[in-house]
């Protein structure tokens, strides 16, 4: 598997990926690689495609979600999810996102998921920033960033797996909630910096 497009990346040398166990969403990989000084790395990630069978295949790859970054009309504030997240069992703040689902591109996603999460309407999109990783520690997900804004009314999430309460959070009150709460790690960083010194 994989080995007629093994390249050299920098002094590390892709070997293999073979798929360990497959989940309903996501599927565990094992990665080999041949280090700098020839010894055998073997990593373990996760991804949301069921059949990953060369390197090409591993970072190749379509964007499955979209972040969304939304301001209020004059942009004092920010909107964030306050959401429980099932995998760490605690409330979290975070920026809405969501999968793209088939047929949708970026802005479609991006419209359908901030209206499922908050009630809200997207009512104009200023910036789509390119590819990222969601967890690039032990995931190859990718991910763009809708940047725009938001108005409308408050509304609960239409999936009753999603518990969420949404808000609009000036500067100030964002740099109490940095140092109080928990955030998702792509959430904490733009907000320090747009709290800081926007």
């Amino acid at each position: 598997m994989g080995h007629d497009d093994a390249p050299f990346l920098a002094d590390m040398k892709f070997i293999d990926i073979e798929k360990k166990e497959a989940g309903r969403f996501i599927t565990r990989y094992d990665i080999t690689y041949e280090t700098v000084d020839k010894k055998t790395k073997v990593y373990e990630i996760i991804s949301r495609d069921k059949n990953i069978t060369s390197f090409d295949e591993l970072h190749n790859r379509d964007v499955d979600a979209v972040v969304l970054i939304v301001f209020n009309e004059d942009k004092s504030k920010i909107l964030m999810d306050k959401e429980f997240r099932l995998s760490v069992g605690e409330w979290v703040y975070n920026f809405p996102a969501g999968l793209i689902d088939p047929g949708e591109d970026a802005y479609m996603a991006a419209k359908r998921e901030l209206k499922e999460e908050t009630g809200l309407d997207l009512i104009e999109v200023e910036d789509l920033i390119g590819e990222s990783y969601s967890a690039v520690g032990f995931s190859n997900e990718k991910n763009v960033c809708v940047v725009g804004i938001g108005a409308g009314e408050f509304a609960p999430s239409t999936s009753t797996v999603e518990e969420i309460e949404p808000g609009w959070y000036s500067r100030e009150e964002i740099r109490e909630l940095l140092k109080t709460s928990k955030f998702a790690a792509r959430s904490q960083a733009f907000c320090y910096a747009w709290s800081h010194f926007g």
